[in-house]
C-alpha cells in the first residue's frame, strides 16, 4: 500500500475513534453531512465502475461509520485517487461537533 493510503485508513479511524465519542445529539446533527459523503463515495465508486448509481439507505447513526468504512473500502479498491478522499475525511473529522 502506498503512504496516501496508508493516511486514509489513519485518518479513517480517527474519524471513527471521534464519532464514537460524539454525543447522541451531536451525532445526529452530523449526519447529513457523513451521509453526504458516503453517497458521494459510493456515486464515484460506481460511475468510475460503469456501473448506475444507487441511494446509500439511511441505517442510522449507529451504523453510519461501518457504511462509511465500506465506501472507503469501496472507493480504493476500484482504483480512484486516494488524495482527494484524504482531504475528505481530514475534512469530515474537523466539522464534527
Amino acid at each position: 500500500m502506498g503512504a496516501v493510503v496508508d493516511d486514509v485508513h489513519t485518518e479513517l479511524e480517527r474519524v471513527v475513534r471521534r464519532w464514537q465519542q460524539l454525543p447522541l445529539d451531536h451525532a445526529l446533527r452530523a449526519v447529513p453531512g457523513v451521509m453526504a459523503l458516503v453517497q458521494g463515495l459510493a456515486d464515484e465508486a460506481a460511475a468510475h465502475a460503469g456501473l448506475p448509481s444507487a441511494t446509500v439507505p439511511d441505517l442510522g447513526p449507529a451504523v453510519l461509520m461501518d457504511q462509511l468504512r465500506v465506501m472507503v473500502h469501496d472507493h480504493l479498491s476500484c482504483g480512484l485517487p486516494p488524495e482527494p478522499l484524504l482531504k475528505s475525511l481530514t475534512t469530515l473529522r474537523r466539522n464534527l461537533p
